[in-house]
């Protein structure tokens, strides 16, 4: 039994190169770097201007197949709202608001990542994040939002 070859990359969303870090990877294993590049470009649009963790495994038959990650939390939250970076002084100026939709759509993303076993406990992981890099959820602030979360505000839209 041999062993497969596992590589594992970070790539802008859509925007892979048979360049660094890619192709001095993939090179050595003797398949067609291109077909990996279209393959993750394909795989990664969505997260275009994002960071990726993909994983190509090449087996000995030189065939390959390439697993995405979903990009770090604080990196979709900034995409749902448009910002480059989160905001200078966090705990009193907020940068954007993220929807209580946007917030449920990422934490479902990211449930697989996340410690959290319910929606609700995941969308409370996601404005946990918010808290840090200065954004509001649901027009609120994100501590005033977790308070609502638990006095059972959402939960028409959390128990899904």
């Amino acid at each position: 039994m041999t062993m497969a070859e596992v590589v594992e990359v970070l790539v802008p969303g859509g925007k892979a190169t048979a360049g660094p870090p890619l192709g001095p990877a993939l090179g050595p294993l003797g398949i067609n770097v291109k077909a990996v590049v279209d393959e993750i470009n394909r795989k990664t649009a969505e997260f275009n201007g994002m960071q990726v963790p993909v994983k190509i495994v090449v087996d000995d038959k030189k065939q390959f197949t390439v697993a995405v990650g979903v990009p770090p939390t604080t990196a979709l939250i900034k995409k749902e709202i448009g910002i480059e970076k989160g905001s200078a002084q966090p705990n009193t100026q907020a940068v954007g608001n993220l929807p209580l939709e946007a917030a449920i759509r990422i934490a479902r993303m990211k449930m697989n990542d996340m410690l959290s076993y319910d929606l609700r406990s995941a969308v409370k992981e996601v404005a946990g994040t918010c808290v840090s890099i200065g954004v509001t959820v649901d027009g609120k602030r994100p501590k005033d939002f977790l308070v609502a979360v638990d006095r059972g505000e959402y939960e028409k839209q959390l128990s899904g």
